[in-house]
């Protein structure tokens, strides 16, 4: 059956493009607050949650969400920015989590496809994985629209905007698990740990010259379609996997002038 005479790419192709739009403009506001670092945590601290919640028999998306956000407040409990020893802490929790979710998967004696959840696979991507990220999308504006004016002040200046008694804790609260959120969202599209590429490249570009947070976010996103589609338009022509493809695509563009303008 042709490509054209068949409809197996439509869900596939709706989750490439929100991911496309929602990860560069989640990783603008991350990236403003200082707290990019976070992502790579995040993505590797889901896997307990997943192992968990399969053996459970709940929503693999809802165990990740959890086990990334407790992963990211465990962290901010054992130390701060503003402490030397705070990569190592992070990196240590971030390496310990990816460990214990691969212990934890023939211990409870599941069966999870790593592949895919570590690199995605798009290719066989159904309505549940579209529904989440769409969730995923809604969270992320809810935020963006009801927040903004707090996200900008806090990326600013966190010191004044806690003295203005907005309550930075609870706001970077609400970021990690928006993040974790994002990052589960697209584990059908780059995968958890892919998504990372997806975070970041895109806003390089965003930022150039942006005056205001949402023209970064809105020309971040922009960008980050438009990587997105053209790896799933390769991958479909070259017989390749979607995730990886996008993720190389993303570092081949740190060659363009434009990101190095700078």
């Amino acid at each position: 059956m042709s490509l054209l005479n068949s409809n197996w790419w439509i869900i596939p192709l709706f989750i490439t493009f929100f991911s496309g739009i929602i990860c560069p403009a989640m990783g603008t506001i991350l990236i403003t607050h200082k707290r990019l670092l976070q992502v790579n945590l995040i993505s590797h601290c889901v896997m307990p949650g997943l192992a968990l919640a399969v053996a459970l028999g709940v929503d693999a998306s809802l165990g990740g969400v959890v086990s990334g956000l407790l992963g990211a407040l465990l962290t901010e409990s054992l130390t701060n920015k503003k402490n030397e020893n705070y990569e190592a802490v992070m990196n240590t929790i971030l390496a310990g989590s990816l460990g214990l979710g691969l212990l934890l998967i023939p211990f409870l004696g599941i069966r999870i496809d790593l592949e895919a959840v570590l690199f995605g696979d798009l290719l066989t991507a159904n309505i549940g994985d579209l529904l989440r990220t769409l969730i995923a999308f809604l969270v992320f504006i809810s935020l963006t629209i009801f927040g903004y004016d707090k996200l900008v002040h806090v990326g600013l200046d966190p010191e004044g905007a806690e003295a203005n008694g907005i309550k930075v804790s609870f706001l970077n609260l609400l970021l990690g698990f928006t993040t974790a959120l994002v990052i589960v969202s697209s584990m059908s599209a780059v995968g958890v740990i892919l998504v990372i590429a997806l975070l970041s490249m895109p806003t390089l570009w965003g930022l150039q010259k942006a005056r205001t947070l949402w023209a970064a976010m809105a020309r971040s996103s922009i960008f980050g379609v438009g990587i997105s589609l053209l790896g799933f338009v390769l991958a479909m022509i070259f017989n390749l996997a979607p995730g990886p493809l996008i993720s190389v695509l993303c570092v081949a563009s740190l060659g363009f002038p434009l990101v190095n303008s700078q």
